[in-house]
């Protein structure tokens, strides 16, 4: 049976709730003209490249209906692929597709779809389906990531992402997000993926959960998370806090993917980063945010931030199995 903790061993932890998120950060620190470049993909994919912080290729985009008829040649020549909605949220309408077997797509899962779903997926992404607000939106079509093979086998039907979260420039928390079955490939927590908390000062996992409750190893592949290390753990943290003067915000989460090749990119941004991250690292973010606090009122240099905040967040004690529960 899960024990429950109460509101007071909550506030004593540190764990910061929707409330006091909404309220005490992103309302205060976040300037609502700035939520848009991070709401929008294709407006983070532009100022991204502008500042030279590496992104996923576009293939193209869709904005009309009249242009979902012609998506074939768009992606003629193209093997894999991904289909999201610029302006998506929770991993909702992204079509993943590693493959084709004649006049068929092969999803990520390892099902086949015709043409006809293909522009149907559009269609709806069109008709704001999957968007913030359900307002009128775009698909993007985007190269498939050719992850790091060291994280190969620490997700499953997916590509895993690493979720820092920045305030004022100093990464506090991290996780890496693994994708499994159940979450049909997406690196999506609430749709079953696994979320690994990362130690900020050495890029080591913490613990691992999956609904809330704690992991040991992966449930498709079998991998032990114990040994799981994030490689190039200083870009992935430099890449992650420079996205806090790319956007004007001071509270954000990055999304950070390891390619093959080219390392470290940005795959999206959220103004409104979600709170499982604590459940992963078994941790609260409300002291780490007023250390952070502490942090960027002593300096502007950001490798210093960096700096010190793996010094201050890293090894880190926790009690295993104490936060392994719905807490948010």
């Amino acid at each position: 049976m899960t024990k429950l903790i109460s509101p007071f061993e909550l506030r004593d932890l540190g764990i910061l709730g929707m409330n006091a998120r909404n309220i005490g950060f992103i309302g205060r620190y976040n300037q609502r003209k700035n939520y848009r470049l991070a709401d929008d993909k294709l407006q983070t994919k532009s100022a991204a490249l502008a500042r030279g912080i590496p992104v996923p290729e576009l293939y193209g985009t869709v904005e009309y209906q009249f242009q979902v008829k012609s998506i074939l040649n768009t992606l003629k020549g193209r093997e894999s692929f991904v289909i999201k909605p610029a302006q998506g949220s929770g991993g909702k309408g992204i079509l993943v597709i590693t493959g084709r077997d004649g006049e068929h797509f092969i999803k990520s899962s390892g099902a086949l779809i015709d043409e006809r779903e293909v522009r149907r997926h559009c269609s709806n992404i069109l008709a704001g389906l999957h968007s913030l607000g359900g307002r009128n939106d775009c698909a993007m079509i985007e190269a498939l990531i050719d992850f790091d093979p060291v994280l190969k086998d620490y997700s499953f039907e997916g590509v895993p992402d690493i979720r820092v979260i920045v305030f004022r420039g100093v990464p506090v928390m991290a996780m890496i997000r693994c994708a499994t079955h159940s979450s049909d490939g997406k690196a999506n927590l609430h749709q079953g993926a696994v979320g690994v908390g990362i130690d900020i000062g050495i890029g080591q996992s913490i613990c691992a959960v999956q609904h809330n409750r704690i992991v040991s190893q992966h449930p498709d592949t079998g991998i032990s998370f114990k040994q799981l290390k994030i490689p190039r753990w200083q870009q992935v943290l430099e890449l992650a806090a420079s996205c806090a003067s790319m956007t004007g915000l001071d509270y954000l989460g990055a999304d950070i993917v390891l390619d093959r090749q080219s390392g470290p990119m940005l795959l999206e941004l959220n103004a409104r980063p979600g709170l499982a991250i604590q459940v992963a690292n078994q941790v609260g973010l409300r002291h780490r945010l007023a250390a952070a606090k502490k942090i960027a009122e002593l300096t502007d240099n950001q490798a210093e931030k960096i700096t010190l905040a793996r010094q201050q967040f890293s090894n880190v004690e926790v009690a295993s199995g104490q936060l392994a529960m719905s807490i948010l």
